[in-house]
């Protein structure tokens, strides 16, 4: 057990160390669908923050919805282009504002993989753990379609 954590720990380490220089230093995206948020996201190197409007569906046809705000780290960049397609996992804070989690504070863990189409247009398919107090833990995907500029 305590090897393969190990081995974990360095495929991290030096898919990081390989990654840094494959990320944008500087980038804006404009994310019009609900991964992260319909919101803004400023990514610098293999870290980014987000906050926007977060629709979901916990069962069909009623949407549950809220403010998010958070953190993605950016990992294992998969081709060559100007911005690099890759996969993520997030942490964010969620503020409930109707249904049952109206004024209630929740948890987001995400992970997932961001496809850069052409040039800054991307698309996203993740999925999302949101737990709050008192409530029973959430599970669900979370496509998105974005807009990211390099500076």
């Amino acid at each position: 057990m305590q090897k393969n954590v190990l081995l974990v720990v360095l495929l991290l380490i030096a898919s990081a160390t390989f990654a840094q220089s494959k990320f944008p230093e500087n980038q804006l995206s404009i994310n019009g669908f609900r991964n992260p948020s319909i919101g803004l996201e400023y990514q610098r190197n293999q870290f980014s923050i987000h906050a926007g409007y977060y629709p979901t569906n916990f069962e069909s046809g009623v949407t549950t919805e809220f403010l998010k705000a958070g953190i993605t780290y950016w990992f294992l960049p998969v081709d060559e282009k100007e911005i690099p397609s890759s996969f993520y996992g997030g942490l964010s804070y969620l503020r409930g504002t109707t249904r049952v989690y109206k004024d209630e504070n929740a948890l987001g863990v995400e992970a997932g993989f961001r496809w850069y189409v052409w040039k800054g247009l991307n698309f996203r398919i993740g999925v999302i753990a949101l737990t709050a107090e008192g409530k029973d833990l959430k599970i669900n995907p979370t496509p998105s379609i974005s807009y990211s500029f390099k500076f």
